[in-house]
């Protein structure tokens, strides 16, 4: 009967097999990135099918699930939770994929047998509830003492960047994050912050610079350095001087009237400049394409044109410089211009680059990155950027827990109390969520080629304790006291992973039905 209810090639799978199929996806997602979980967590390297097989090089999760093309819809969920994860706070990408599939490896149990899905819902619901609890009351925060606010953030960033590729120069990039996340004096903008990739030199060589730096060549026979600099930063089309052979039909009775064409087209470009010029500016800085007449009566002025600085480049610089985009010169009085004290040419390894200093936006700043190549620039970046938002998260909310799996060790023995307490089925849920909370650090610690079964009990040992500092301490393979290798993490990242994790696995734990539908075939229209 209900066979012929859905066209051809819909297919639709009920109750048992569709948990299954949910459940196989979610966890077969989060063993995939499992093993990056951690300071000695592995990369892994993507490669495109497409044109030129681009590859790269990455241990971040929300990059490498983002590469995925996934069929099953239950992986999808987790995608997008990681993805959600990276926008919101940066970090802890790899840590929610691994949480939710870990809840549903522990539901997947209880459904087997015989508890109600809504059941484990509710037990997850109180659990996470409990877990959130503990954890506000563990919290540290320092917001108003400066000194060790910023203590804080470092120990922040070094533990974030310690399970990427800048691990080896944590301390380095740990101060540059920190100094250029200070400067943002509290605002969550990371756009005032430029991040320049040039391939040479290494790691170690990569440093901070106050100011803006642009990825151009100053013109031939233009000023090569300006003090307190006006800029008018301008979208604009700067190259009808000339009649395009191309496109252009003009029909004309002699050649002599070509010429004239032409003439009048260069007045009208020489009226242009003027106007640019009445602005009493001493630096232009064009999006499109400035052609040679223009650049040279910019260059008899004494005015320093740049052409074809990319978008982002003009977006960032008007910004910067507190001009705005300007794309008419009519009435220069309306036009806000962008000033700084200097414009110069600088050099970082072979190529030569243009570096605005003293900029009216005082919070911005441009990290340039050195390395052996673009793939390990790209990774670099992608780090970096981690360690930035979760910076830019904290100054925001400057609550801080320690690290190394001890927040989800705090959790677990939280919520196993709860669990004891709590009459009927939902405690196997309540204590189901606390065991899929262990497998954070049980993660950590086997991606260290360390005995996890034996770390774990000795940690649950040492929490049972008031007030223990314990965690996993990787380098020496034992179990370690966090405050004193300064392993700290960001209460907001923890709290997210937590939150989310627990939502996405409600939400494929309630799935009873799949039905996938065939596209609708296009008719031949003959």
């Amino acid at each position: 009967m209900a066979d012929h209810l859905f066209k051809d090639e819909a297919t639709e799978e009920k109750g048992e097999r569709a948990r299954m199929a949910s459940f196989i996806g979610a966890m077969a997602i989060a063993d995939l990135v499992k093993t990056t979980l951690g300071p000695k967590g592995m990369d892994k390297i993507l490669q495109s099918t497409g044109r030129g097989r681009n590859i790269s090089v990455t241990n971040d999760g929300a990059t490498i699930l983002k590469s995925l093309h996934i069929d099953n819809p239950a992986a999808k969920v987790l995608v997008d939770i990681s993805k959600v994860q990276d926008d919101e706070v940066g970090d802890g990408t790899t840590s929610v994929v691994v949480l939710a599939g870990e809840l549903l490896r522990e539901a997947e149990k209880l459904v087997a047998v015989k508890i109600h899905p809504m059941t484990i819902i509710s037990g997850y619901r109180m659990a996470a509830e409990c877990a959130q609890k503990a954890l506000l009351n563990k919290v540290m925060d320092n917001k108003d003492d400066a000194e060790k606010f910023k203590a804080d953030l470092l120990k922040i960033a070094m533990t974030t960047l310690s399970s990427k590729i800048l691990s080896q120069d944590k301390e380095h990039f740990a101060t540059l994050a920190v100094d250029a996340v200070m400067r943002l004096k509290g605002s969550t903008n990371l756009e005032s912050i430029q991040i320049i990739k040039k391939p040479g030199g290494s790691l170690p060589d990569s440093f901070l610079d106050e100011g803006f730096i642009l990825d151009k060549k100053i013109g031939i026979g233009q000023p090569k350095r300006i003090e307190n600099a006006n800029i008018l930063v301008a979208n604009t089309a700067m190259d009808t001087d000339k009649v395009k052979i191309y496109g252009a039909r003009v029909r004309v009775d002699s050649m002599a009237r070509v010429a004239q064409i032409e003439g009048a087209e260069k007045e009208k470009m020489k009226e242009k400049v003027q106007k640019i010029i009445a602005h009493g500016i001493n630096c232009f800085i064009n999006r499109q394409l400035i052609y040679n007449f223009p650049e040279e009566l910019f260059a008899d002025a004494g005015i320093l044109a740049i052409e074809h600085a990319d978008f982002d480049g003009i977006e960032r610089l008007a910004l910067v410089t507190g001009g705005e985009i300007a794309s008419t010169f009519d009435n220069p009085e309306s036009v806000k211009l962008g000033h700084c004290k200097l414009i110069e040419e600088i050099m970082i390894g072979e190529d030569k680059l243009i570096h605005f200093s003293g900029v009216e936006m005082g919070q911005a700043c441009t990290i340039v990155l050195r390395g052996a190549s673009n793939h390990v620039l790209d990774e670099a970046e992608r780090s970096l950027h981690d360690a930035l938002c979760v910076l830019s998260q904290t100054v925001v909310d400057s609550r801080v827990l320690l690290g190394g799996g001890w927040p989800e060790m705090v959790m677990a023995k939280a919520v196993d109390e709860l669990a004891r307490k709590t009459p009927g089925k939902k405690a196997h849920a309540i204590e189901a969520f606390s065991k899929a909370l262990q497998a954070i650090p049980t993660t950590i610690a086997d991606n260290a080629g360390l005995d996890s079964a034996e770390l774990i009990s000795q940690l649950r040992a040492e929490h049972h304790e008031e007030g223990s500092k314990a965690g996993i301490d990787v380098i020496t393979g034992a179990v370690g006291d966090m405050e004193k290798l300064g392993i700290s993490e960001a209460f907001k990242v923890k709290q997210a992973v937590l939150l989310s994790a627990t939502e996405a696995a409600e939400m494929i734990l309630r799935v009873d039905e799949i039905i996938t539908c065939a596209p609708r075939r296009r008719e031949d229209r003959m």
